[in-house]
């Protein structure tokens, strides 16, 4: 199934899988992680909590720095530093 999806066009080339992030976005545009369901309340779409930072994107939850256990488990449930487990492929500009 072919899906379509709105990507920055400054946003880096998507990792190979099991490479580390280097905010691409794909995968948050495409779908919510655990973290981001609860957050945009759906199954289905782009994370709300996405945000483009001019040069990458990054997750919302993450900004404003949180520390402590509050970091621990917003890094744990978007799976930071696990490397992409993203396997949709990205088509090349037209």
């Amino acid at each position: 199934m072919k899906r379509v999806i709105e990507i920055h066009p400054d946003a880096p080339a998507k990792p190979a899988v099991g490479q580390p992030c280097n905010g691409c976005g794909v995968c948050c545009l495409a779908e919510p992680c655990p973290l981001g369901v609860v957050l945009s309340r759906r199954l289905k779409g782009a994370c709300d909590a996405l945000r483009w930072d001019g040069a990458r994107y990054v997750c919302g939850a993450l900004t404003g720095r949180p520390s402590g256990l509050r970091a621990w488990l917003v890094r744990r449930w978007i799976s930071s530093g696990s490397g992409c487990d993203c396997t949709l492929e990205v088509a090349g500009k037209p």
